[in-house]
């Protein structure tokens, strides 16, 4: 049994803000199923949205926000979201991470501009922003005693007391093979996205939606989950597995064209290329339906050779690994999941409907991003919320003492698991949610979808019998509880908004709400 005042569960920029505020009032552990590095956050290439120019504004940065979460953001969420980033910046900079500038003096930071910003706010270190933020952030935290870090931990579910009250986790050991009991006085989720479940994605193979999946078993309210933002422009080639292709390309001039070399987005949009994700993202499947093709072409070769190694040099050189030469050849790019604008239900200091658990990043729904998320509001929101938690979540810990009586986890299973059979469970799943509850849906797809996922939890329910705890088991588990998720959500929504595109009711309703499930929906279907 180990005791922490706060457990973070998840190492990307949200988890490991919190823990570098946390551990100035209390113990810390850190416990992340991969290495610190695995996450979604260290892959992200465009940069921070933060206003920074007195061209910019506040109102105009939470304008555009508002403009692409298509009517259903919390406004008081965005306005604290918008308002509190030249802090976190400050922040950021004072631990070590380097912008990009405009010059060899760094009088300036570089500010890109991405699709839905109505002005250049967005901060990046070259085009792989992420990289540098995970780099400084672990370095911080390696060098601080009070925060204990565990890889290759995989959370397994939750800790509820007698007042349902989580007080913890049961924690899997890939290592030792075991489950380990965590008890906290908070917990933290910071375990990012869930895009895995879907065939093609942009996110690596650690976001299986356990976070969501956890909070969902131990009963929270999870919300917005049928808003699953696809990236336009993943890299169509059969050795590029889930390379992103930066919106910053397209903010610097890249344009989309068919096989034939026509560009399209006008047809869509009056922002052509630099619309919104959910129409650049339903313009190019559009395309590819209508054409019967597999890609479609990101244009960016009236730029020069020395523009791509300043610019986007971890673009370019991961392009010419695959033999295409951005500063003459056209990029086949294809949509791919990419981030959920839905997760755990919080509000605004990060609290979900169980006491003393907290999301934060990713795996919350807080309401800023709304229907569709604004490009570079992601890390934005990680380190924004990642301060509002810690100052609630050390207030608790003040007053809270650990809850002793946890019964160990019990799993009698011995046996190793056909690996076959949990490869075509969870190939299944991500194909079937590729296919029916994609970019585009239908209610008739989405009971199948349903239907189906059912069957395949009986499956599971019975793996988890047969089979002792590892990894594979519990993120097959986890994939299937958000797949139930989606659909659900995707279900009750009876209109097409932002992300959510159903061919059953094409318009939006006048009725703005959230979609809000828990695990008492499951058992009613």
């Amino acid at each position: 049994m180990i005791k922490t005042d706060y457990l973070v569960i998840g190492s990307g920029i949200a988890g490991l803000s919190f823990a570098l505020k946390a551990c100035k009032t209390g113990t810390v552990s850190l416990v992340t199923k991969s290495k610190l590095f695995d996450g979604s956050t260290g892959k992200a290439q465009g940069g921070v949205a933060c206003v920074s120019t007195k061209q910019d504004s506040f109102e105009e940065h939470i304008n555009d926000t508002l403009t692409a979460g298509d009517g259903l953001c919390n406004r008081e969420n965005v306005e604290l979201l918008v308002k509190s980033a030249p802090a976190r910046i400050k922040e950021l900079i004072a631990f070590g991470v380097k912008f990009t500038k405009t010059d060899y003096k760094g009088s300036e930071f570089e500010l890109g501009l991405e699709g839905g910003h109505s002005r250049r706010r967005i901060l990046h270190a070259g085009d792989i922003t992420g990289n540098e933020l995970e780099r400084v952030l672990i370095e911080n935290i390696n060098k601080n005693n009070n925060i204990t870090v565990y890889e290759d931990f995989m959370a397994v579910d939750l800790i509820l007391d007698e007042n349902k009250k989580c007080c913890g986790a049961y924690v899997y050991d890939a290592k030792n093979q075991k489950v380990e009991i965590f008890l906290a006085k908070v917990v933290i989720l910071a375990t990012g996205g869930a895009s895995k479940v879907y065939l093609y994605t942009s996110n690596p193979n650690v976001s299986t939606g356990d976070g969501v999946a956890m909070a969902y078993r131990a009963g929270a309210d999870i919300a917005n989950m049928e808003f699953i933002q696809f990236h336009p422009t993943c890299l169509y080639h059969p050795l590029a597995k889930s390379f992103l292709i930066s919106e910053a390309v397209r903010g610097e001039g890249g344009v989309l064209k068919n096989k034939d070399g026509i560009v399209f987005m006008k047809k869509y949009h009056p922002l052509k290329d630099l619309a919104p994700r959910d129409i650049v993202a339903r313009a190019i499947d559009s395309e590819l339906k209508k054409r019967g093709e597999d890609f479609v072409y990101l244009d960016i070769t009236h730029k020069s050779h020395s523009f791509f190694l300043k610019r986007f040099p971890n673009i370019y050189e991961k392009c010419l690994e695959y033999g295409i030469d951005m500063a003459k050849d056209m990029i086949p790019v294809i949509p791919a999941a990419h981030y959920c604008c839905g997760g755990v239900l919080v509000n605004k200091d990060a609290q979900t409907t169980i006491e003393n658990l907290f999301a934060i990043g990713e795996v919350a729904c807080n309401g800023v991003h709304g229907a569709n998320r604004l490009a570079s509001n992601s890390l934005l929101e990680g380190i924004v919320f990642a301060e509002l938690a810690y100052q609630k979540a050390k207030q608790i810990v003040s007053v809270t003492e650990h809850n002793d009586k946890i019964q160990d986890y019990i799993n009698d299973s011995t046996g190793n698991g056909d690996a076959t059979i949990m490869l075509q469970n969870w190939n299944e799943i991500r194909r079937m949610m590729w296919n029916y509850v994609g970019i585009v849906r239908s209610q008739e797809r989405l009971l199948m979808a349903l239907k189906r996922v059912q069957i395949i939890k009986d499956e599971v329910t019975q793996h988890f019998k047969d089979f002792k705890v590892s990894i594979e088991l519990l993120e097959l588990r986890n994939i299937l509880n958000v797949a139930e998720i989606i659909i659900m959500s995707a279900l009750r929504r009876k209109e097409s908004r932002g992300l959510h595109y159903i061919t059953d009711y094409p318009n939006k309703s006048d009725v703005i709400k959230d979609t809000v499930v828990n695990i008492t929906d499951s058992s009613k279907n």
